[in-house]
């Protein structure tokens, strides 16, 4: 094995595909980076039996070859290198990697005890990356992050035609997240658990081409697979990974129907006043907002605590409401909001408050974010 390739774009492509080695693998050969040299250029390969990443990228290959290197290490020394092309010759049980006057030789495993990588299922359909990559950093917000909770650290994937349902829970908290997309067939209808983690990191990855295909594979029981595939700065990146398994609640029913109070505010202004007011709330406890006659006046803190109070403007209609909720979950859903305007919608205090964007077409349901609210201190 013998290639040269650009220091960038080697770099950039190992930092992709060793984002997701184990950090406690379970066999030694799961911490590597495959490395395989062809006449197509290179691909580098990493897997631990549940997640696969494969970058393909151009380079000039004199002997075709394969070497299993440490993923993290080879990440760490590709970020160093300096701005020259890098030579990368297989020797034996050694790999040797010449960038400029910098030399380094890494110790290989045994390839022939490195898993294969699954097949890439028959593709779904496809979808705008740049949109793709956006509407799941906003679903992934109500992720949750408890692996006691499997089921809960996925996002659901509901294909229904020409549109994808993006959904995410972690009990406080709900989003929800559509965007049109183009299917292989025009009744396609699927459901996937996907893990949160994976999808964000992949999606955002894959907006350096125009669109991102995705493939689709379950058997109905709860297994499958789905994987992605798009353009990365030089070349091509593949993901596969498979699906949790469990039954994602169903969540779509907490979103009500009709609202008894409504308000209207400026994002930004809202975002900076809960900032400034949760600097005195003590950890784990609520920021209150009370809506009255046009005003949203928030408070933190109580007794013989620091305490802060602040108003802002709002458009309110329907009936005087006083609530209080996380600040940090707040924010989270305000600043996922991609409008200047947020709409907060309440049927009454002890009940999720639903928030959405407001823009010049007055709303946008494309992405909505449910909130659960927090009992407030005396």
């Amino acid at each position: 094995m013998k290639f040269r390739v650009e220091r960038d774009v080697l770099a950039d492509a190992v930092a992709w595909a060793a984002r997701s080695l184990p950090v406690r693998p379970s066999v030694p050969v799961l911490a590597g980076l495959l490395i395989e040299a062809t006449d197509d250029g290179l691909v580098l390969s990493s897997f631990d039996y549940e997640t696969s990443a494969r970058a393909t990228l151009s380079a000039q290959v004199s002997d075709e070859g394969r070497a299993l290197v440490s993923g993290r290490l080879l990440a760490d020394i590709c970020r160093s290198l300096p701005a020259k092309p890098v030579d990368m010759v297989l020797d034996g049980a050694r790999v040797s990697l010449t960038c400029g006057s910098a030399r380094f030789s890494l110790q290989t495993m045994p390839v022939e005890d490195y898993p294969s990588l699954p097949d890439m299922p028959a593709a779904t359909g496809t979808v705008d990356a740049e949109g793709f990559a956006h509407a799941v950093a906003q679903a992934v917000t109500a992720a949750g992050r408890d692996d006691m909770l499997p089921v809960l650290t996925g996002v659901r994937i509901e294909i229904d035609g020409d549109t994808i349902s993006l959904l995410a829970t972690d009990r406080f908290r709900l989003s929800h997240r559509e965007l049109a997309w183009h299917p292989r067939t025009p009744d396609e209808s699927a459901a996937a658990l996907v893990p949160a983690r994976v999808l964000g990191d992949t999606a955002k990855s894959l907006t350096a081409g125009g669109e991102v295909t995705i493939a689709l594979a379950t058997t109905g029981t709860g297994e499958g697979i789905i994987g992605f595939e798009g353009q990365a700065p030089g070349g091509v990146r593949r993901t596969t990974t498979r699906l949790l398994d469990g039954e994602f609640p169903k969540v779509r029913s907490l979103f009500p129907s009709e609202h008894q109070t409504t308000a209207v505010v400026d994002k930004a202004a809202l975002v900076e006043s809960v900032k400034r007011v949760a600097l005195v709330a003590e950890r784990n406890t609520a920021i209150q907002l009370a809506f009255s006659d046009g005003v949203l006046t928030l408070d933190a803190g109580s007794g013989d605590e620091a305490q802060a109070s602040e108003s802002i403007e709002a458009t309110i209609e329907g009936e005087d409401i006083t609530t209080g909720f996380n600040p940090q979950f707040l924010l989270d859903g305000l600043t996922a909001i991609d409008q200047p305007v947020v709409e907060l919608a309440f049927t009454q205090a002890s009940k999720p408050v639903v928030v959405s964007g407001r823009g010049d077409d007055q709303d946008d349901p494309s992405f909505r974010y449910l909130l659960m609210p927090r009992r407030l201190l005396s």
